[in-house]
């Protein structure tokens, strides 16, 4: 589940500026550092993946990037480019630490089925067992879209049977395979420019006023606040913070040095700055541990993944057992009821326990992408083939999820383990079918998290637009019904409608980043008009603005100015409600908006709901655990949504 990257798609918008103001010098590692940054022996897939790092970082202005690659039982590779503080003249090298983002929810599967092993905790055991103060709002979970297809845009789709107390159903695997329920990801102080150690307390007590947004284990959507609830059991389970117990349990026995989290400021000449629009800045904090917030070196996780490959053992020492290592790495997706994209095979901890471009050439592949806001990192274990790949860079602006798989499909090659790298997708489209008599239900606005899109048939051909800034948006028109009943453009993105459990679903198809293989994504999940009208407090909030109000100082939310976002509808499907010109949000009466959508993968995260009170005789809305007060309106106010969407941690 490259949920990003595979598509390339994925740059938060509030990161969108950033483009290529930034021009870091390619700097090689063997003139920078001395010659313990720089090791190689005799790869080509090093020599090209030095190559394609130097044109990365000359066209996206990424500052810093470090490459670590084990391979036939030896480091092939390993070297650092670039500056970790170019203002001071300090360079980067191999000892260099990295915000890791998301690759760190592998250290939080990791420490789970250590605690298995140790008979503290069962995979299938609901979270409340050993989180007995949990607690959820889901006393009477709302089943969506039972009526079918047939009904699916004239009905209402909410039945009101009762599931009563749906988060006592959560289990462990559901937190470590995205399919919890939970909505996505607490923004609340989750990047900042210092440490916030309250983080994982604070999301517990957020989703005490919340509901889930689907059942535990019907699909399973990227979401956060699963590995954040991770956090919690461990601490509750063996009495040691997250931190201590990965560095005491994982880190110190496996040799990783240079690998933590922030709790504290890092030396300076330490760690990779972030840099935005050309201007350094100060140390990035993340204060979802569990999630997100491992800052490592490319040649520690070769240890990591060195112990994957050796079962939970490392140089003699074990730190898991074998059966924990291999459940790690299966599909977990079997179960889910809900399933548009068997290609993706979720592991724990894992995005992809079987990566599909690897797969494709018969090579098995573990693979965990992660993000924060500024960096961005792609981690590969080959249990098979004995292969161990990080690669971490101090920017998001390029495709650091391309550059992993060709080094590994390279590496492949060196090994002759491949005789030749995969042929190319083809990007022609089959041939079109003849007087198409497209199903007329498909036509609809499809929800998500990330802005509705309208289908419409127009002479017979498909014509898809995207809500954004407050007006639709051509995403792709004149799209042709082809024989192989996908509607096809010329790009070679093809579209397709889906119905399960009663729900359409669009979903798109597009060569992955390096183009060996097609990927294929939910969009988004067709939502009817709604019966019951906006009531007189609902319209009165139309076209509002809200800020953010309870974030820190140094949060990086609040570094490029405000936090603003609005409150509007969607002309074209009444009943619904609007946030942030992106998700459509149901009222259940004059103080709350439920989530409408459960869409698998990754157009589904990071949903919430919105809950109106008053203080001192004014609204404010409580949004998973961040409090938004209304401020005025100013015309032209590029701030307004322009909020910043956690697509890191991916």
């Amino acid at each position: 589940m490259n949920f990003n990257s595979s598509r390339g798609l994925s740059r938060r918008r509030y990161m969108q500026s950033a483009g290529l103001a930034l021009l870091a010098p390619f700097l090689p590692a063997s003139d920078s550092a001395g010659a313990t940054s720089a090791s190689v022996n005799n790869s080509s897939a090093a020599d090209w993946g030095r190559d394609a790092i130097a044109s990365v970082m000359a066209k996206s202005g990424t500052a810093a990037v470090s490459v670590a690659l084990w391979s036939a039982g030896q480091v092939v590779w390993q070297e650092a480019f670039g500056w970790a503080n170019r203002e001071d003249g300090i360079p980067a090298n191999v000892q260099t630490r990295f915000n890791t983002g998301s690759v760190s929810k592998v250290l939080a599967a990791l420490a789970a089925m250590i605690l298995q092993d140790r008979g503290l905790l069962k995979l299938d055991a609901p979270v409340v067992r050993y989180l007995p103060e949990f607690r959820m709002l889901s006393d009477r979970l709302e089943l969506r879209n039972q009526l079918g297809p047939r009904t699916l845009t004239t009905e209402s789709v909410w039945d009101p049977s009762i599931y009563s107390d749906g988060y006592k159903r959560i289990t462990v695997r559901h937190l470590l395979s995205h399919s919890s329920g939970l909505p996505g990801t607490d923004i609340h102080n989750i990047f900042a420019f210092g440490p916030y150690t309250d983080y994982a307390a604070n999301v517990e007590a957020a989703l005490a006023d919340t509901h889930l947004k689907h059942e535990p284990g019907e699909l399973s959507v990227y979401c956060n606040d699963g590995f954040t609830m991770i956090e919690r059991l461990v601490q509750a389970l063996s009495g040691q913070s997250f931190p201590e117990f990965v560095r005491v349990n994982i880190l110190e026995p496996l040799g990783m040095t240079n690998s933590g989290y922030t709790l504290a400021p890092f030396a300076e000449g330490t760690f990779a700055h972030p840099y935005y629009q050309g201007e350094r800045l100060p140390q990035e904090f993340v204060s979802a541990y569990a999630t997100g917030g491992l800052v490592s070196t490319p040649t520690d996780m070769l240890r990591l993944g060195r112990m994957f490959l050796g079962g939970g053992i490392l140089d003699g020492q074990r730190i898991v057992s074998a059966a924990g290592v291999a459940e790690m790495g299966s599909d977990q997706t079997g179960m889910l009821r809900i399933n548009l994209t068997p290609e993706f095979q979720v592991g724990l901890g894992w995005d992809n326990a079987n990566q599909i471009a690897l797969r494709s050439v018969g090579q098995k592949a573990w693979e965990k992408n992660g993000f924060t806001v500024f960096f961005s990192n792609e981690f590969y274990v080959l249990p098979e083939s004995d292969i161990v790949l990080m690669l971490s860079g101090s920017s998001t602006n390029y495709d650091v999820a391309r550059l992993a798989e060709e080094i590994v499909m390279r590496t492949l090659l060196d090994r002759q383990l491949l005789r030749a790298l995969p042929p190319k997708v083809s990007l022609v489209a089959p041939p079109s079918v003849d007087s198409p008599s497209p199903d007329p239900a498909i036509v609809g606005i499809y929800g998500n998290y990330n802005g509705p899109i309208d289908a419409a048939l127009v002479d017979g051909r498909l014509n898809l637009r995207r809500w954004q800034d407050g007006a639709w948006t051509p995403m792709h028109e004149g799209l042709l019904l082809r024989s192989d009943g996908w509607w096809w453009g010329d790009t070679g993105d093809s579209f397709t409608f889906e119905v399960q459990r009663g729900m359409r679903y669009l979903v798109q198809r597009s060569p992955n980043s390096t183009g060996y293989v097609r990927v294929s994504f939910p969009l988004g999940q067709q939502l009817p008009p709604l019966k019951a009208a906006l009531s007189a407090a609902w319209k009165a909030r139309i076209g509002t603005a809200w800020e953010l109000a309870d974030e820190a100082a140094d949060s990086v939310a609040l570094s490029r100015g405000r936090y603003l976002v609005k409150l509007g509808v969607l002309p074209d499907l009444p009943g619904y409600m609007l946030w942030d010109d992106a998700q459509l949000m149901r009222p259940v009466d004059d103080t709350r908006a439920r989530m409408t959508v459960k869409v698998p993968i990754n157009d589904g995260r990071d949903l919430a709901e919105l809950v109106f009170q008053t203080v001192d005789g004014a609204e404010q809305i409580v949004r998973h655990g961040s409090i938004f007060r209304q401020v005025a309106m100013v015309a032209g106010n590029t701030d307004v949504a322009q909020s910043l969407e956690t697509e890191g941690f991916d």
